[in-house]
This record gives C-alpha cells, structure tokens and sequence, in this order.
C-alpha cells in the first residue's frame, strides 16, 4: 500500500498535456463560480452554436463533498481498465499487454498468464476488461485489444476462464473481430459492458485516419460503431441491422468517432457513452439501437490543422445530437454512474475520466441532460477509467509510466 493524501473539490490547476488524439491546453479545474460555466476558454469552433440551451458549457454546480484520496495499488504501465472481482481484488489491465490481479492489500500478482499478443503502438494494446454477469459460477473473464494481422490490426475481444493461483487465463476463445483490417495505431475504442439482458456491447473507433473514418457511416464496416453480441459471439435476434443485406448484424448504432468511455445508466438502463472529439467536440450520448450519432458528417469541432471537419456541419436530419458536448475536448476515457451510498451527495451523478484535462469530472443530470459540471483531483494525472467499487468509492485508474489506482473516499471516513 502506498501513501495516503488529502485533497478536497477546491483544487485548482492548469496543465498542458498531450494525447493519442491530438493536443490541446488542459481543462484544469475552470471557473468555479455557482451558476457561470466551468468551460472558460473560447471553443476550438467558435461560429459553431448548440443545439439547444445546456447542450454544452454547463455551469458549475459542486456537492460540496469533502472526499481523500487514497493510492490503492501503484507501479502500474499504463494500466486501461480494471474490473472488481467478487473477493474485492481488482483485475487490472496494463496497455503493453499485461493483466495483472491487484489484492485487496494493494499487492500486483505475477502478470496473468495466457493473454494474447497485442499491437501497442501508440493507443493500441490491452484494453478494457469486464466480469461475465455470472462470474461468481463460471469465473469468465472478457478483453478487449488491439489484435495485431497481417496487413495490419484491429479491435478484439476474447474471454476466457480466470484461475487465481497461479494466476492464468484458460480456454481462451475470441469471441469478436474488428472488420476490416486496417494499419492504423489509432481508435481502437473498445469499452466492455454487458447490458441488463445479459448481452455484451462493444464500443469502437473509426481508426482516425481517412480511409477509416469515412467508415464510420457504412453499416458493412465495424469501425464507429456500438457493436451488440451475446456473450459467446453470436449475434442477438433483436439486433437492428439483423438481416439488412450488406450491413453487420452486430452493429447497435453508429456515426461515432472513438469512444472510450460506456456504462449503463442505473435507472433506465440505457447504454450511455462519452467519445473523443478532435479539436472540440467531446461528445456524452445517449445510445439506441440503429440510431447515427453522425461522424463525421456532423460534428462539434474543427480538424487538428484547424480547417472544417467536411461541411462543417453540426446538424443534420436523421442524425442525433449528443446528449451534451465539450469544446474545447478534455479526452474522455472511463465514466460510471455513482448510486451507492458512501456518498449520499453524489448519488445520481455521472463520472467521467479525462486525459487531457487531467481530472475527474463530476457530472449532474436531470434525465438525459447535463445541468452541472465539477471537475475533480485537477491537474494530478491522465485519468484513463473510472469506477464505482463494491464499498462505494469511487476508483480511478491514471494513465502512466507509474500508473496507479487512486480511491476516493470522505474526508472523515479514513481507514
């Protein structure tokens, strides 16, 4: 166990950072001024106007919860996604193609055996990981990452039966592949979470170069897409696309860009996802089946060299707006619902981890809108996911050389 520090919502910083897509000037911490909007630097898209009243820039509304930080676990490489398993150890992955078991102690086990080779270029490599709904009987595990192909790579999920001791991986089967191949070392998304039904949704990207992204809008390509499948690969009946010539049966939606942030929501159980925009246009969606989210055809933002993103248009018919966007981006990856009890304060709020911006933001909704905006733990690392641990803190996995699982828990319950 490494050290425990104080911090409290008041912190403020600035920062400049880089990300895999692009670079920008850190979101830090904002105004924090009742009622004005956090966001106070001048958008990217500035002749852009939203949608509607609240769609972006919201105002600062915090819970005046007092909250510690404490370092769970450290000397992690670039850890991506971490899943709770039933005796409060966490599964944690590592992006050079490491998964690791980290005791409820903070001790790392031995790297798990059995993980497949990854592409860890740039933003690829192993990535999200989730729990079978029924691991408690059948100890399944479930991986996304960066598969390296001839000709080039792309998006999988494998799962596979977890043994603790020695910690290894068994009757590994891939369950799902990215198609086409494409070399590219970009959006690879790759969010793991199993809807109420019990079926898996699988988020991706459009693999940022052109001849990817405009694939985003064709429904016989996986990339951009929420992708919907059982749990052993097959493809749900219900599904939209089901038996649409030329379109892939297990695509949910589409028109996205990368998303790398997706959980349920707890009331209604809709999938809701946060995706990277370029420059401007991090978008919070609320997803349904067969629905385009629009990529690129529109968009809340400009392209990195500064010129519009084709028409420039952030409108169209038969496309759907984000439930809420930034501009400029804080590089969105990780999110969760808050509903436990630890902090009666924060219930009903949404999380979200930014890289960019270095911080944790804390979302306040009413139904599908964003009516407030916090952001927490400024300026103290790339926030790469974000969860809600079976005691109710809050977990956050940050994205370095050293990375580490932060817990947050009230100021005046310290351990």
């Amino acid at each position: 166990m490494a050290h425990i520090s104080p911090l409290t919502s008041s912190i403020a910083a600035l920062a400049l950072a880089l990300t895999g897509c692009g670079q920008g000037t850190a979101a830090g911490p904002g105004r924090r001024v009742e009622g004005q909007p956090v966001e106070t630097r001048p958008p990217e898209a500035d002749d852009q106007k939203p949608a509607f009243a609240g769609q972006t820039r919201a105002p600062y509304r915090t819970a005046g919860v007092a909250y510690e930080v404490l370092t769970v676990a450290d000397g992690l490489d670039h850890p991506w996604g971490m899943a709770f398993l039933p005796d409060g150890a966490i599964l944690v992955t590592e992006k050079p193609g490491r998964m690791r078991v980290v005791s409820t102690g903070g001790q790392l086990s031995p790297p798990v055996d059995g993980v497949p080779p990854v592409d860890d270029r740039n933003q690829g490599g192993l990535l999200d990981v989730a729990l079978d709904p029924q691991f408690a009987q059948n100890n399944l595990v479930y991986w996304s990452y960066s598969e390296p192909r001839d000709g080039g790579n792309g998006t999988a999920v494998a799962r596979a039966t977890l043994v603790r001791e020695p910690p290894a991986l068994r009757d590994l089967a891939i369950i799902w592949r990215m198609t086409p191949t494409l070399d590219s070392d970009k959006h690879f998304g790759s969010r793991l979470v199993f809807g109420r039904d019990g079926a898996l949704f699988i988020t991706t990207g459009e693999r940022s170069i052109m001849e990817g992204r405009v694939q985003a809008q064709r429904l016989d390509s996986a990339f951009g897409k929420v992708i919907r499948i059982k749990p052993d690969g097959a493809i749900p009946d219900d599904n939209p696309f089901v038996g649409r010539e030329g379109a892939l049966p297990a695509i949910w939606s589409y028109g996205h860009r990368n998303i790398q942030s997706a959980a349920l929501h707890p009331g209604t159980g809709a999938l809701w996802t946060v995706e990277h925009g370029a420059r401007g246009g991090d978008e919070v969606n609320v997803v349904a089946p067969g629905k385009d989210y629009g990529w690129p055809t529109i968009t809340y933002g400009i392209e990195y060299s500064g010129g519009k993103i084709g028409e420039g248009l952030t409108a169209r018919e038969g496309m759907e707006q984000p439930a809420y966007y930034w501009d400029p981006v804080i590089a969105p990856s990780g999110m969760a619902f808050y509903e436990a009890d630890l902090f009666p304060a924060w219930k009903g709020s949404l999380f979200v981890g930014s890289l960019v911006g270095k911080h944790l933001a804390r979302l306040t909704l009413d139904g599908d809108r964003v009516v407030g905006e916090e952001r927490l733990l400024a300026d103290r690392a790339r926030m790469r996911d974000v969860r809600v641990g079976p005691d109710g803190a809050v977990y956050v996995l940050t994205d370095e050389d050293d990375g580490q699982i932060l817990k947050l828990v009230p100021a005046d319950r310290k351990p």
